[in-house]
């Protein structure tokens, strides 16, 4: 089908003179004519009546012409959205909840430009993370888990076809209220925070190995009181306003720790190493807000996690 001849038609049954049309196309009527002519052989059927007083249609050439235009104005409106008009930025991910991992989202936002743009960013669980990639069209994500479920992981991204790649090693750290009894003593460790509430996700995931044995390994028995929350906004309120509250976290900035009355500790007893990884199908290609924002995330790691060295 030949757009162009459809809209050499148009013209000429808009003016109803090939000559008119010719002068208003800038073609030489004798193209002009000979692409009418194979519009007609293309689709078999006759669409001008040729006469003293001009071109007129014929009834199938207005039938033709009508379904004609609305091809027409469809292809200006695809032109319109998709040529035309400012390319939207696009840009995905599910991340842990982790604060230096949102610091570097807030920052990466100053990127975004004055162009139309849609920016998707999910606190969730590493389960959820592979899940909007595979299923919800998520381009990026972000797993947490300790380093000794590694190859549950590795074997489940090769399987799903998904590239990893390391951002970062470190150990949790403990963050509590600046005033809680916590803070008066001169080295944590697990024991001490029996009597205390801890404040925890309650979502952990590993692939290939039941809830109940790696909410085990996750919340261990060392609190006989523990609070579930989802959202961190939340937790930073429980841990600012109940001096009886703690939580096992990557380390925080520290205008976080600050915005909230916190403080960060390590507990001496904590050896255990968490790995969060980048993943990505692996017939993706990173897009130009995909790399600014590992950017912005290795630098967040490099100033934010030296708290653990």
């Amino acid at each position: 089908m030949n757009i162009t001849h459809m809209k050499y038609a148009m013209e000429i049954a808009r003016t109803g003179s090939i000559n008119r049309a010719s002068e208003n196309l800038l073609i030489a009527q004798p193209n002009l004519s000979r692409s009418i002519k194979e519009l007609e052989k293309e689709f078999g059927l006759t669409i001008f009546r040729r006469t003293s007083k001009g071109m007129t249609l014929t009834p199938e050439g207005e039938e033709f012409l009508a379904l004609a235009s609305e091809v027409l104005n469809r292809l200006d409106t695809m032109e319109h959205l998709y040529k035309l008009a400012p390319k939207k930025q696009r840009f995905s991910i599910s991340v842990p909840r982790a604060s230096y991992i949102s610091d570097a989202f807030a920052r990466f936002s100053r990127n975004i430009t004055a162009d139309p743009a849609e920016i998707y960013y999910k606190e969730t669980n590493s389960y959820r993370a592979i899940h909007n990639i595979l299923d919800a069209d998520y381009k990026l994500g972000i797993l947490r888990y300790a380093e000794h479920f590694d190859k549950y992981f590795k074997d489940m991204l090769e399987e799903k076809e998904l590239n990893c790649e390391l951002i970062a090693e470190f150990k949790y750290v403990l963050i509590m209220n600046r005033k809680s009894p916590l803070t008066k003593l001169s080295e944590i460790h697990r024991a001490d925070l029996r009597n205390y509430i801890e404040i925890a996700h309650a979502d952990p995931f590993v692939p290939s190995l039941p809830f109940a044995e790696v909410q085990k390994e996750e919340l261990p028995n060392t609190t006989t009181r523990r609070i579930f929350v989802y959202e961190r906004a939340s937790q930073f309120e429980l841990l600012t306003e109940n001096e009886q509250t703690y939580m096992w976290v990557s380390p925080l900035p520290p205008k976080l720790l600050d915005r909230y009355e916190l403080s960060q500790i390590v507990c001496a007893d904590n050896d255990k190493v968490y790995r969060d990884m980048l993943i990505y199908r692996k017939n993706y290609t990173l897009s130009e807000l995909d790399k600014q924002f590992i950017t912005e995330l290795c630098n967040s790691k490099r100033e934010h996690l030296r708290f653990n060295d």
